[in-house]
């Protein structure tokens, strides 16, 4: 088998989680070639095992090593010589371990009631701070003065209209409401998440490779064994 010149094209994202220690190439990249067998064989292949101590920031949780594709590539040529690898996909991948989660469903919900209430706290506050920083209301008594000839008396169609386009707008920009989406475009703000993502992705590569840190060609596994 390990006489095998089949093409195997090997492609991950630039940021993989996985849910166990040990990681093979399975777990980081999707594989295809020709032999069955073989694509099976690769899956198995390891390429490090997480340790104690590679936590970012201490969070015991967590843990997190860049990956070049060179080391699939070699992992692969170890158990295949002949075989021609094309990676398809991120020269260097992020790969984050994160141990179970102890907590249960309510903890989870009550994480979300959090953020919803902070979210609404925070964008509420921010419009009438706008409001009453540019005197909305002495504005509206103006155009509905100087339209109408007559002074207001409390709430008007101006007000109401004024809120009715406030939440129209706020809908139309963000692209949904609850599940349902307007267009199948990306919102804005899974566009400057993944803007955020990538930039995150970058960071983290740059500052491994400056340390050495990142898991390369003729890297030993850090755990005390060879990665294949």
């Amino acid at each position: 088998m390990a006489d095998r010149t089949d093409t195997v094209y090997i492609k991950a994202d630039g940021n993989v989680e996985v849910d166990k220690p040990s990681v093979t190439v399975g777990d980081v990249f999707q594989i295809e070639c020709a032999g069955a067998l073989q694509k099976a064989k690769i899956k198995t292949i390891r390429l490090f095992r997480f340790r104690d101590g590679e936590s970012p920031a201490g969070n015991k949780k967590i843990m997190r090593r860049a990956l070049s594709v060179l080391r699939a590539v070699e992992a692969i040529h170890g158990e295949f010589p002949k075989a021609e690898v094309v990676s398809l996909g991120s020269p260097d991948v992020i790969v984050t371990y994160r141990e179970p989660r102890s907590g249960g469903k309510l903890l989870h919900y009550v994480k979300t009631a959090g953020v919803a209430v902070l979210t609404f706290a925070g964008a509420a506050f921010s419009i009438m701070a706008f409001n009453n920083d540019v005197d909305v209301t002495r504005l509206f008594s103006q155009v509905y003065e100087l339209v109408t000839g007559t002074k207001e008396q409390g709430f008007t169609i101006l007000e109401l209209s004024y809120s009715i386009g406030l939440v129209a707008g706020i809908l139309i920009f963000f692209n949904h409401f609850g599940k349902k989406r307007f267009s199948e475009d990306p919102t804005p703000i899974e566009v400057q998440m993944r803007t955020y993502e990538a930039e995150i992705q970058n960071a983290l590569i740059e500052t491994y490779s400056r340390k050495g840190k990142e898991i390369d060609v003729d890297t030993a596994d850090r755990s005390g064994n060879s990665g294949t």
